[in-house]
């Protein structure tokens, strides 16, 4: 049987627009929220994300935090805090127990850039944050998070933009409404395969067998014994054995592949098979 090879594609001009984009908003902020997925700590960022940022300070948020193992997550918190020098949190956007946190570290990174503002002679003003990150990654269940308890929306800026809008989150903190999109720049085909499992590029950049087929490679390299006891497959860990062992069979005996496909890809995205972080910590 002819297997299709995974090879995932971006499109130079949506890249180029993205970019213009996101530097556009981040002219506007004081410092950022950067949010990634948990189940991939490395690959959800941006290898050049300092420079892209323009330097500004920012707090990272690992989302999806609840579907990966805490213990793994921590040793991971620790990593990406020395690596980059910037608080990470882990959240999740079933909950808001962490949302003061959130708040506080959001305006404890703003600060040198107001008082920098009041040395030149002006009022104290509330911080400005943007939330940034990968498509996909939750950006927007950040946003309707920090918002949920205030939906003062103050409009335009005097100076900065009649096109953006702003919600005071409390006195201190106004947040620009609109996610910046990260572009997806990577000619780092493993990541690509990575990003794919979570959902977090486009699915007409892909085709759901060969990603299923690529996750289930990764997952009996990293972790066999919880995937084969959620599916019951004894033998090889392939989607033909997936598909006879859940009896997805079509006419005259054959595996359903798509069908399978699709639910292997759909149950690690909601962690039904285990909770995992897919990535490595590089040496």
């Amino acid at each position: 049987m002819k297997k299709d090879k995974l090879h995932i594609h971006w499109y130079p001009g949506h890249i180029a627009k993205a970019e213009k984009k996101l530097k556009e908003q981040l002219s506007l902020v004081d410092a950022v929220i950067e949010v990634m997925d948990a189940r991939l700590p490395l690959s959800s960022s941006y290898d050049n994300i300092a420079r892209l940022l323009n330097e500004k300070p920012r707090l990272i948020l690992l989302n999806k935090a609840d579907l990966t193992d805490k213990n793994e997550l921590k040793k991971w918190i620790s990593y990406l805090e020395d690596k980059t020098g910037y608080p990470v949190l882990p959240t999740d956007a079933k909950n808001s127990k962490d949302l003061n946190i959130i708040v506080k570290k959001a305006v404890e990174l703003s600060e040198p850039r107001i008082q920098a503002i009041m040395k030149k002679g002006l009022l104290r003003r509330p911080a400005r944050v943007m939330v940034v990150g990968m498509p996909n990654v939750g950006k927007s269940s950040i946003i309707n998070k920090l918002t949920k308890s205030s939906k003062t929306k103050i409009g335009a800026k005097a100076g900065v933009t009649r096109q953006q809008q702003w919600v005071r989150i409390n006195p201190q903190l106004d947040l620009l409404d609109t996610p910046g999109i990260i572009p997806m720049k990577q000619e780092n085909q493993s990541r690509a395969q990575k990003l794919a499992f979570v959902n977090s590029i486009s699915e007409n950049a892909y085709s759901n067998e060969p990603v299923a087929r690529a996750l289930l490679m990764l997952l009996d390299e990293k972790y066999p014994e919880e995937t084969r006891n959620y599916y019951k497959v004894e033998d090889d860990l392939t989607i033909e054995n997936i598909s006879k062992a859940r009896n997805w069979i079509k006419s005259g005996g054959e595996a359903d592949i798509e069908r399978t496909a699709i639910y292997i890809l759909r149950d690690f995205r909601e962690g039904k098979i285990g909770k995992f972080i897919l990535d490595d910590f590089e040496e």
